[in-house]
């Protein structure tokens, strides 16, 4: 497993690259040259004086992470499927989200190739590895020697035994981001305490709500329970602040929050068990094979009726009725 970063990557974008880049698939000149306006806007420092970067892309900007995506396809992707595969020995895989990705390989010696090349690639592109985050690390069911576990995206993977005692790749929160939040939310309340408890639960509950949406992946109930116990911890202890004298103790707090409903942890998009997956598939398969639901209640005198004028286009050719005479 090689895991990098890439250095300061959001301000070392090369423009003419990037327009580049983008032209292989746009046509509009029209655009491409409002696009190179919004690489060349400026940027007002916080002594008051403006700055034109001549490369990055705008800071804060909406089409900020859209261009570097672009840009990082085709400088990483598209050469790692193209280039880098083509020279390893067993299956090689690339997982990237912005600038932050990570490569798995079968064969160790795939890896240490790659590691070794890694920068080459983007030195062309004048982007350049992090080296305090750029490393070499053996993860493997097989091999539990050494540091097994690695951080991407906020989660630490880590090789664990489930419940029949099986192999089984685990995530839970990065210890790093764990702290960060809990710091984050004691910040927030110090600075809310004094709202009145209706608005501050109904703030609180909606930064708990996004906090288990991203953070509420399986496997990971614990280390949800975890931040839940210690927010709620936080809170309690600068709600106390809010005067001279403690305003609650520990039974009338869980009052509170059971009076306005506190956002409990929650595992979000919980993967389907097999049993599940099949039943799904058999009423799948069960919908195509049914017949159409307006030719079982088809009226009389219907068009495509058995008892109208013609017969259904799946009951044969169709056949006229007989004049009346009079």
């Amino acid at each position: 497993m090689v895991e990098a970063d890439i250095t300061k990557f959001f301000d070392t974008i090369d423009h003419d690259g990037m327009v580049r880049m983008l032209a292989e698939r746009i046509d509009d000149g029209a655009l491409l040259r409002l696009i190179r306006k919004w690489l060349k806007a400026g940027v007002l420092d916080t002594d008051g004086q403006g700055l034109h970067p001549v490369t990055g892309t705008p800071q804060g900007g909406t089409v900020s992470p859209v261009l570097a995506k672009v840009f990082l396809h085709y400088v990483r992707d598209l050469w790692f499927e193209k280039v880098g595969k083509q020279h390893c020995r067993g299956e090689a895989c690339l997982i990237r989200y912005a600038d932050d990705f990570v490569c798995a390989f079968e064969e160790q010696a795939d890896a240490e190739r790659f590691y070794k090349v890694r920068g080459q690639r983007l030195e062309k592109c004048r982007l350049e590895l992090s080296a305090a985050k750029t490393r070499l690390m053996p993860f493997s069911r097989y091999r539990q020697a050494g540091k097994t576990s690695f951080e991407f995206l906020g989660f630490e993977f880590r090789w664990g035994k489930d419940r029949k005692g099986k192999d089984h790749l685990k995530r839970r929160t990065a210890r790093k981001k764990l702290r960060s939040a809990l710091q984050r939310f004691t910040a927030w309340c110090k600075e809310n305490r004094h709202l009145r408890l209706s608005e501050l639960f109904k703030r609180r509950n909606a930064k708990l709500r996004g906090y288990y949406n991203y953070y509420g992946v399986h496997g990971n109930a614990a280390s949800l329970k975890e931040f839940f116990n210690s927010a709620m911890r936080i809170l309690l202890k600068w709600l106390n602040r809010r005067s001279q004298r403690h305003s609650y103790t520990w039974q009338g707090y869980k009052a509170v929050l059971e009076r306005f409903k506190v956002a409990r942890p929650r595992i979000v998009g919980r993967p389907k068990t097999r049993q599940a997956t099949l039943k799904t598939s058999a009423d799948l398969r069960k919908r195509v094979f049914l017949k159409s639901p307006v030719r079982e209640n088809r009226t009389p005198g219907s068009v495509r009726g058995p008892s109208g004028n013609w017969r259904s286009y799946r009951d044969g050719p169709r056949h006229k009725t007989k004049a009346r005479t009079k």
